[in-house]
């Protein structure tokens, strides 16, 4: 192996925090190395946000144009799944092609090297590339960034079948006439709900009680609700024995009866990519579900070590991974903080309704024992709610700590909500008093007028 590359940080994953972090510190002087085995920029951009998101807006359009004659007119919709495939492969991701990220990356002043990097003790990284091994030393410290693929269940039959995951859906070219969604969390229900809209007979499988679990009940049960209406079938608290794969999709569920579809998507949540980075190399263990970091996102027990992004279990989303990167940039250029603060961390399910969520929900106040206040309002009896009629489910729900007469979470769940729920992140992550949230005018008509009415209803 040719002598070590010595650079003063090497990152390992470039995702979108990872690819934020190393332009970072090249443009602020640093010598820095970015590593990884496949596409720069992530799952985001190629696999993730940003194609499944124009996956729902076409789908979106869909909907609003069927719901014409409720409101002032006729339409007639005939759904093109060609136009979306097309703007996915040519607008989102290049045909899946990094160059342009690569061009960006080393515009920054960064090196970038495609291959498999693993840590090989303190202070040192060794690559897998097509060329050989080659070893690289730093001066100040490695960033892991690593992420996560999708998770596979160990279901019986289920291996070597042509199931989907989300990478696969997003290059689907032609739709199938049916499709089986094993997972009913954020990822599932927003892709089963825009297939659903282009024609495709759609099962939601669960083995929890109940879709988009992480969220509050009602936001659940607002979603579940407006799923069945659109024809989407929604199977909860059961899970899957079997699966066989002859033509079509047989999958076996616990209760006895089995569904049949043409594809599988398997959306069953996320691994992280923890288990050959080489973690034993600094004392840390590679079977681990995630990385215990300090505020300043300092990996606890190693130094010279920093992680950021999905791997950290702070919140898999692309916000998150882009806000622990600027907190690490500061730290490793020698600024004064801020540091890490996950009291306001908010979240969006682009489904339709739509659900953005902030800081704990009611359970969770509640297992932190704060002496909770809730409240709600419901969208369909808000003036913006009555003039929007179809299409207008949701509410709008506010959880408080009456002792310090804060808001410490909140859900909007409606058309919007991911919008809607910006002022409550504000709320919530300034502290801003229940008294003073109460004391301000809320545009009218509007939807987050609605917060007014939960704001009351809280005791």
């Amino acid at each position: 192996m040719p002598e070590p590359e010595v650079v003063d940080v090497a990152v390992i994953g470039l995702g979108p925090g990872g690819e934020h972090l190393a332009s970072s510190l090249a443009t602020a002087g640093l010598s820095v190395v970015g590593v990884d085995r496949r596409l720069v920029g992530g799952e985001c951009p190629y696999f993730g946000c940003i194609p499944s998101k124009m996956m729902i807006r076409a789908a979106g359009a869909l909907a609003e144009a069927r719901r014409v004659p409720e409101l002032g007119g006729a339409a007639d919709v005939a759904p093109d799944w060609t136009t979306v495939a097309d703007r996915i492969r040519d607008e989102a991701t290049d045909d899946w092609d990094d160059a342009v990220a690569v061009e960006r990356l080393e515009r920054s002043g960064a090196r970038f090297v495609r291959g498999h990097a693993r840590l090989a003790g303190p202070g040192r990284v060794v690559v897998s590339t097509d060329e050989g091994d080659r070893e690289i030393a730093v001066r100040r410290g490695v960033v892991l960034n690593s992420g996560t693929e999708p998770a596979v269940p160990p279901i019986p039959g289920l291996a070597g079948t042509p199931y989907w995951t989300n990478r696969d859906a997003v290059r689907v070219r032609d739709l199938p006439e049916s499709l089986a969604v094993l997972g009913g969390g954020a990822i599932g229900c927003e892709l089963a709900q825009a297939f659903a809209r282009f024609g495709v007979s759609v099962t939601v499988i669960e083995a929890f009680d109940r879709i988009l679990g992480p969220e509050e009940p009602e936001a659940s049960a607002v979603v579940h609700a407006a799923f069945e209406a659109e024809g989407i079938a929604v199977r909860t608290g059961v899970g899957v024995t079997a699966v066989a794969h002859e033509g079509a999709f047989s999958i076996g569920l616990a209760d006895g009866t089995s569904v049949g579809a043409d594809a599988l998507l398997v959306a069953a949540g996320r691994r992280a990519n923890l288990g050959d980075i080489g973690l034993e190399t600094v004392g840390l263990d590679p079977e681990a579900r995630a990385i215990e970091v300090g505020k300043r996102m300092r990996v606890k027990g190693a130094k010279g070590l920093w992680a950021i992004g999905d791997i950290t279990g702070k919140g898999a989303f692309t916000h998150m991974s882009m806000y622990q990167a600027d907190v690490a940039i500061r730290d490793l250029t020698g600024e004064k903080g801020p540091w890490a603060d996950y009291r306001a961390v908010s979240r969006a399910t682009f489904t339709d309704p739509e659900v953005g969520s902030v800081g704990m929900t009611e359970q969770q106040a509640r297992d932190a024992k704060l002496r909770v206040g809730v409240g709600r309002a419901e969208l369909p009896a808000s003036s913006r709610g009555s003039i929007h009629k179809v299409g207008n489910d949701g509410l709008i729900k506010v959880v408080a700590d009456l002792d310090r007469g804060v808001l410490v979470g909140a859900t909007a769940v409606g058309p919007c909500g991911g919008e809607i729920i910006g002022m409550l992140v504000t709320a919530v992550h300034a502290r801003v008093p229940l008294a003073k949230l109460r004391r301000m005018h809320f545009a009218y008509p509007t939807f987050h007028r609605a917060i007014e009415t939960a704001l009351g209803d809280v005791s």
